[in-house]
């Protein structure tokens, strides 16, 4: 029977010590943090799944909205470069340069230079010194047309005054006149007998100027630097005129060597004379570059269009019901009819399709190159004028298109798709932030509870102990 008792009661004493976790190995920290775990783990794996999906989505609506930009920017390039229009070359490149104008030029042109725009320099009288004042008042520059010995003021420009203080030298005139900024320069030059105040207008023959002068009567000597062409044509070294030329044999001037859009598809920059002896102006044939470009045009389209098809698959597109990738689709499926030039009734091509992209049924892409031949063929100025910068044509419908579609005021574009879901995205991030801030709210009280109750149970096993002292010295008494 005592036997019994006291394996009785030392199994209690290691049931009660076990109940209260003396020995156990319980880490209550782990335990405090595990619990606030689970407390919030369905609601934290949620968010994180929605989050998940959510960068998964705004990553490929980014991917094809930088396909749409990437396609526009490279069109933009290669129509800059120029070889998809046809562009002008001349056989003499010393009489002018020559570029492409508004519209697109075809055939020969002729051109003869006879004169070059240039502007009048004027110089004054060579002074003793470029430091020594010039006496004082006021300079008067009046512009308008100077032939031989006559000036025709050009009512139509103000006057410029420029104040001369008693002090002022030759540099301080020249930089009086350039702060005026009225078309006229000005610098000191050191000539072989002295000093000179050198001024220079701007081309073309109504730019000429006269120079009249106003003295202080205490400060003499200003006049000495007026001019007027019935005085001294000696100093006029340069007289302003326009340019002159024949192109195609009909007589033209210009106030500037540059001449913007001189016919269709033709613009020139003067740097010679040829009179006498005409050139030619020819234009290159652009077709292969458009056959090339269009090609390069369908294939970046098709892949576009996979990209597209495998985010919007039904079962596993991460956009399939997104509005932004449906407007993109709906936006593709009428590209080839839509119209990119204006409407007209000469029977220049106006969409895509003249150019040779087909849809197909399964809403690639395909090119028509017999019917891409035939466009060229026949209108080749209306072919080239669609890849041309500006407001219609190839460049500018893609263009308009990479902008629709990363506008991110459209709800339903893919540029509002990625804002929307930019804006979810950061929504998640808040909730979440708020939910793991509750979490380590929890695991912190626990740690404290449990910190109490390891206190309790650190005094309770001292009282175990005590009891077990005097068990083990009543059970060895009756022993």
């Amino acid at each position: 029977m005592p036997t019994t008792s006291a394996t009785s009661s030392t199994s209690a004493t290691a049931n009660l010590v076990s109940t209260l976790g003396a020995g156990s190995g319980i880490n209550m920290s782990q335990l405090a943090e595990q619990l606030a775990a689970a407390q919030y783990a369905a609601r934290l794996d949620q968010i994180t799944a929605k989050t998940d999906r959510i960068t998964s989505q705004i990553s490929s609506a980014s991917t094809l909205r930088s396909m749409i930009s990437s396609l526009a920017s490279s069109l933009g390039d290669r129509v800059r470069t120029g070889d998809l229009a046809a562009t002008p070359q001349i056989a003499n490149a010393s009489v002018a340069q020559v570029s492409k104008g508004a519209a697109t030029g075809r055939g020969t042109t002729t051109l003869e230079v006879t004169a070059l725009a240039k502007a009048q320099t004027l110089v004054s009288p060579a002074l003793a010194s470029e430091t020594a004042p010039v006496g004082a008042g006021t300079l008067t520059l009046r512009f308008g047309t100077v032939s031989g010995s006559t000036f025709t003021a050009d009512p139509s420009r103000a006057q410029v005054d420029i104040t001369v203080s008693s002090t002022a030298t030759l540099g301080d005139i020249a930089s009086a006149i350039n702060a005026k900024g009225a078309g006229v320069t000005a610098y000191v030059a050191a000539g072989a007998s002295g000093p000179q105040l050198v001024l220079k207008g701007e081309d073309g023959a109504a730019n000429g100027f006269v120079l009249e002068a106003t003295e202080d009567p205490l400060n003499p000597g200003l006049s000495a630097l007026a001019w007027d062409p019935a005085t001294n044509l000696s100093r006029l070294k340069t007289p302003a005129t326009d340019a002159a030329f024949l192109l195609d044999g009909v007589s033209r001037t210009s106030k500037t060597n540059t001449i913007s859009d001189a016919a269709p598809g033709l613009s020139l920059k003067l740097t010679g004379t040829n009179p006498g002896a005409p050139t030619t102006i020819s234009y290159s044939d652009p077709g292969a570059a458009i056959t090339s470009a269009m090609q390069d045009l369908t294939s970046a389209l098709n892949e576009m269009v996979s990209e597209l098809n495998k985010d919007t698959d039904p079962t596993s597109g991460v956009l399939s019901n997104d509005p932004g990738a449906r407007t993109l689709r709906r936006q593709l499926t009428t590209l080839a009819s839509a119209q990119v030039m204006p409407a007209n009734t000469t029977g220049a091509p106006t969409t895509l399709a003249d150019l040779g992209l087909k849809t197909n049924r399964d809403g690639s892409f395909s090119l028509d190159t017999d019917r891409l031949a035939a466009t060229i063929k026949r209108d080749p100025i209306g072919t080239g004028a669609m890849f041309t910068n500006g407001l219609y044509g190839v460049y500018a419908t893609f263009d308009k298109l990479a902008r629709t579609v990363g506008s991110t005021s459209d709800a339903s574009s893919l540029g509002g798709s990625i804002a929307r879901l930019t804006k979810l995205q950061t929504t998640l991030g808040t909730q979440k932030s708020t939910i793991e801030t509750k979490q380590e709210d929890l695991r912190q009280r626990l740690v404290t509870r449990f910190a109490k109750l390891d206190t309790n149970i650190t005094g309770s096993k001292s009282t175990l102990s005590f009891l077990q002292a005097q068990i083990d010295a009543w059970n060895g008494k009756n022993n």
